[in-house]
């Protein structure tokens, strides 16, 4: 049954390829990043280095009657600081030289406890869809989960899965393909099917990274069609699988080799062997 479901999905996604797509939506709410005792938000390279959220320093977490809880990482901000040098060319003259400096953060609410966030968050409330529920569930040796908001990814060092809380979608379909998409990505593990475009260092962007994008999305969509929810989350899967083509040069038989991957991923997670 699962492999008609397979075909009628990628079959569907051709169809709006070619028919043309709606510009992808993020599925989540994007949050920035912000210092949590200024509520400043980070510039520059720090956007990039930091998830949405808010962080204090361990000084500023201890002073406000906090604690790091134990294990946790800290983060790394990075800023320029002006020293006055004595000018070289000139002597005798003084000259403000930019020096660059760092100091690490941890995130408040998620890495702390005693403390908790200022910024209220729009949320959503959802009811957890029963048949999507259940394929993770069953989804046996599967990867640790984290639901901290602001990302989603998977880390194969770490075997870990990072999705929204559903309470950061709007739409509770999009929750659950995105949380399938990261899914699909972690069945390439090594300690699984062993699939090139998650087991080796693949720049975002590189010939494998795009490939392997198109296997998670195509999975997911597939793995949404057998929970029944593919008509709601089709038109943005399209959008995103069009972006990553435009990377391989529009080139949709890209596609049947990333639906047979995806068709293996998807067999994985629902325990299908073959």
């Amino acid at each position: 049954m699962s492999s008609k479901i397979y075909e009628m999905i990628t079959d569907r996604i051709i169809e709006k390829l070619e028919a043309g797509t709606i510009p992808w939506k993020q599925p989540f709410n994007q949050e920035i990043a912000y210092n949590w005792k200024t509520q400043k938000a980070y510039r520059g390279i720090n956007t990039m280095l930091l998830d949405g959220g808010e962080y204090a320093t361990f000084k500023q977490i201890k002073e406000s009657g906090g604690t790091v809880k134990k294990g946790e990482k800290s983060h790394l901000v990075i800023f320029w600081k002006m020293v006055e040098k004595e000018d070289e060319e000139n002597p005798g003259e003084k000259v403000n030289i930019p020096v660059l400096r760092y100091y690490r953060v941890f995130r408040v609410g998620y890495q702390t406890e005693g403390i908790n966030e200022k910024r209220e968050h729009e949320t959503y409330e959802h009811d957890p869809i029963e048949e999507a529920e259940k394929i993770i569930n069953n989804y046996k040796s599967k990867p640790k989960y984290s639901e901290i908001s602001g990302g989603a990814w998977y880390k194969p060092l770490i075997d870990t899965i990072n999705v929204p809380p559903k309470e950061d979608f709007d739409d509770i379909h999009l929750y659950y393909s995105v949380l399938f998409h990261e899914s699909i990505h972690s069945t390439g593990h090594s300690s699984r099917l062993n699939r090139e475009g998650v087991t080796k260092a693949n720049k975002f962007g590189s010939f494998e990274y795009s490939k392997e994008e198109l296997v998670a999305e195509i999975g997911a969509s597939m793995l949404c069609g057998v929970c029944g929810i593919s008509n709601e989350t089709i038109d943005n899967s399209a959008a995103y699988i069009k972006g990553w083509l435009s990377r391989l040069k529009n080139d949709k038989t890209f596609i049947v080799s990333a639906a047979q991957r995806a068709q293996k991923a998807s067999d994985h997670i629902l325990g299908k062997e073959f």
